[in-house]
């Protein structure tokens, strides 16, 4: 693997070399029309010039932000003689790093670069589309503070593929992991736990991910199991609204008083990601995203107590 140094540019500052990389790659070798490839963002962007340990420009990337919580990567190029010698992916990685004080990392990839990003943590949520003559999908990262270079994972975060546990023992790492699992899921997300607490869930990027959910397919699945409604009538909450909007694909239940349940809460994602916590009352605990054995016997548990739970009367009768 090559040295590499990264250096970062305001663009009034930048040296030419940031340009010659992106003309070279993107205009001459991948024929986008120079129209498309300088843009306005790049006077509001942080420009990053990869350098070689003999002081050769050899990649390039940028980023800039437009939501509080969202940043963008983008404009990311590695000359061709650098590939393969792990200059991209020092860059990714120091980016991610730059980034880690967002909720959320974004980036446009080319089809070709999809596991390229996969193994940052990055993952495909978009169908494919065409931007200047070429397939590109829309991926994200919804933990940037836990990918970092020391985790020296395959695929970390990436459902069905990272075998690895996730340990967290905080409010943040819970609610990271309990996103990156969410806004993977394509099917299926069951959900157990005493109340939807509202620092946990009652938050507006996890409304956004369930509702992606519940409308991506016909058959898409959300179940809420919990123990207590009552704040949920006391105070609003945007699942409720979320639930009470697509009834049919959102569904929300109170456990049998008299039946056992499960004494640890958990969320259940398509059928290989498990976010388990070790009690309801603080947020210790694992989260794995390729654990189908793990998965299996919690559905399993989860359905029992599935077929005897209730519907919330108190809900149903609440104004929209």
């Amino acid at each position: 693997m090559t040295s590499i140094r990264i250096r970062k540019y305001s663009w009034q500052l930048a040296p030419g070399s940031i340009r010659d990389i992106r003309q070279r790659v993107f205009v001459e070798e991948q024929n986008v029309p120079p129209e498309l490839e300088w843009d306005d963002t790049d006077d509001i962007a942080d420009h990053y010039l990869a350098i070689t340990e003999d002081n050769k420009p050899a990649g390039v990337a940028r980023l800039f932000s437009t939501l509080e919580e969202t940043a963008h990567i983008g404009r990311m190029a590695v000359l061709p003689e650098y590939r393969g010698k792990g200059v991209g992916e020092t860059l990714l990685r120091h980016l991610i790093t730059e980034a880690s004080r967002f909720r959320e990392l974004k980036l446009s990839a080319q089809e070709h670069a999809i596991p390229f990003y996969q193994r940052s943590g990055f993952h495909v949520y978009s169908d494919f589309y065409d931007d200047a003559g070429i397939p590109h999908v829309d991926m994200r990262c919804l933990s940037p503070v836990l990918v970092t270079p020391e985790s020296h994972r395959e695929y970390p975060m990436i459902l069905g593929k990272d075998r690895e546990s996730w340990l967290f023992e905080s409010d943040t790492h819970l609610i990271s992991l309990l996103d990156s699992l969410t806004g993977q899921a394509k099917q299926r997300l069951w959900l157990y736990d005493r109340l939807l607490e509202h620092d946990l869930y009652d938050r507006h990027q996890f409304r956004e991910l369930l509702s992606a959910l519940a409308r991506h397919h016909r058959l898409s699945e959300v179940r809420l199991l919990i123990h207590d409604d009552k704040p949920l009538v006391k105070r609003r909450h945007q699942i409720v609204e979320l639930m009470r909007r697509l009834p049919s694909r959102i569904e929300l239940r109170l456990v049998k008083d008299d039946y056992p349940v499960e004494e640890r809460p958990f969320l259940l994602a398509d059928r290989e990601g498990v976010v388990y916590r070790h009690s309801f009352n603080n947020p210790e605990g694992f989260a794995n995203f390729a654990d189908s054995g793990r998965v299996k016997l919690l559905g399993e548990a989860f359905q029992r107590m599935w077929d005897v739970s209730r519907s919330s009367l108190e809900l149903r009768e609440l104004p929209l």
